[in-house]
């Protein structure tokens, strides 16, 4: 039987062959940990929520040729752990 890990790879290669990305990079330990710092500083709900919007971000910067994918992957998931973080701090948003 695969582990958990093993078997996240296996689904994120799946998925990015479904929506014809081969050939992305996706480094599943950092989505997880942007996913973690969001359901523990927000609220649950917001892992997924986070980080679909910084992927969607890292998507346009990439797209509009502003980065590279891994630069604006990157960068998003900066921002967006940071924005956790400061709203764990104070409770809201800034």
């Amino acid at each position: 039987m695969a582990s958990q890990e093993e078997e996240l790879e296996a689904w994120c290669g799946r998925l990015l062959t479904a929506l014809e990305l081969e050939g992305t990079t996706v480094d599943v330990g950092a989505v997880l940990q942007l996913a973690s710092v969001a359901a523990h500083t927000v609220v649950r709900p917001a892992a997924p929520l986070t980080t679909f919007i910084a992927g969607f971000a890292a998507g346009l910067a990439a797209g509009s040729g502003q980065a590279d994918d891994d630069a604006a992957m990157g960068a998003a998931m900066r921002v967006a752990a940071r924005e956790c973080k400061n709203y764990g701090e104070t409770g809201e948003s800034e």
